[in-house]
């Protein structure tokens, strides 16, 4: 890829999202809210601030899930794709670092199934409170983003070694100890 083609795209996911954000916030700041001005969720996701609101919100509901939705949809197929390209590269070019390159998307791709997963499912049932919706968001605003250094330092060499070292003394202090 060109730099000039990140740039571009760097560009236009910033635009598309600083766009989808004032379009929802520009219809979320006139609301009139009153009653519980609480949210039962862990974080303040918009859906759930307009059903705060006093007047029937159902539409722009509508509109702020379908948007988000398909922003969603588009990032995943493009992924679902990108990864596609890069897999039939490899399989083409079959080298020796096939499988590096082959263990590094399998990798990233189940970082962004579980990420878009759980996005998915809430978005799915926007006007529905399940209990489990909870877990989910938690699921990929915190488990999600940890993924990714996890997966790079099981890759390092120096952590592999000193895992094995540590699993082996481990397995060796268990021996020790039901020796009689």
């Amino acid at each position: 890829m060109s730099r000039r083609m990140c740039v571009r795209l760097v560009i236009l996911s910033w635009i598309v999202g600083i766009f989808h954000a004032l379009s929802q916030l520009a219809f979320t700041v006139n609301l009139p809210f009153c009653g519980p001005n609480e949210v039962d969720s862990f974080f303040c996701d918009l859906p759930l601030v307009i059903k705060l609101a006093c007047v029937d919100t159902y539409i722009l509901g509508v509109f702020m899930i379908s948007t988000s939705g398909m922003i969603a949809l588009v990032c995943f197929v493009l992924l679902v794709i990108s990864y596609t390209v890069i897999l039939v590269t490899i399989q083409q070019r079959s080298s020796g670092g096939s499988s590096k390159a082959l263990t590094t998307c399998s990798a990233h791709f189940t970082v962004v199934t579980l990420f878009f997963g759980p996005c998915i499912f809430i978005y799915v049932w926007p006007f529905t409170n399940f209990p489990i919706d909870k877990v989910l968001s938690v699921f990929y605003t915190i488990f999600t983003p940890l993924l990714n250094p996890v997966i790079y330092t099981f890759r390092n060499k120096d952590v592999k070694h000193s895992m094995r070292k540590l699993s082996s003394h481990v397995l060796k202090s268990r021996k020790t100890d039901q020796i009689p």
